[in-house]
């Protein structure tokens, strides 16, 4: 059965998982045939599969010096849903990108779909990618 403190838990051990830069590591928290859905227009499209998920983070992690953090966290264990708002450091290029995840939970508590929304469309000269206005620092984020 799930609870609020599992879901909570296995997005916070997954997001380490995404950090290690395993491709293995990552594909554990989901379902063979996960799947991760993006905003139209990036530069991921529709990542399906557990491997080719685990992949395209290792590849992030390699080439972009990617690191993410969990900010906040909701969760409803009756419906399997979760909603985070996270951060990602492109620490290669120094960019930040903020944004939010849902994600729907099987009831054997993998991971079968994860649907990203960001802040803001990714623009070239902008490094820091955030919703307009809000004082991050004051609300205690994370911050290069």
């Amino acid at each position: 059965m799930l609870t609020k403190e599992f879901m909570e838990k296995t997005i916070r051990d997954y997001f380490i998982a995404c950090n290690s830069g395993s491709a293995e590591t990552v594909m554990v928290y989901f379902t063979p045939q996960g799947t991760h859905y993006f905003p139209e227009g990036s530069p991921f499209g529709t990542l399906k599969g557990a491997r080719v998920i685990g992949d395209c983070w290792a590849k992030c992690v390699r080439e972009l010096g990617s690191f993410w953090t969990v900010d906040n966290f909701v969760g409803d264990p009756e419906t399997g849903k979760a909603v985070i708002e996270w951060t990602h450091f492109k620490k290669k290029s120094g960019l930040i990108l903020r944004g939010d995840e849902w994600y729907q939970f099987t009831p054997d508590g993998k991971i079968s779909e994860i649907r990203a929304y960001y802040a803001c469309p990714t623009h070239e000269g902008v490094k820091e990618h955030r919703i307009g206005g809000l004082d991050y620092r004051g609300r205690g984020y994370p911050s290069a």
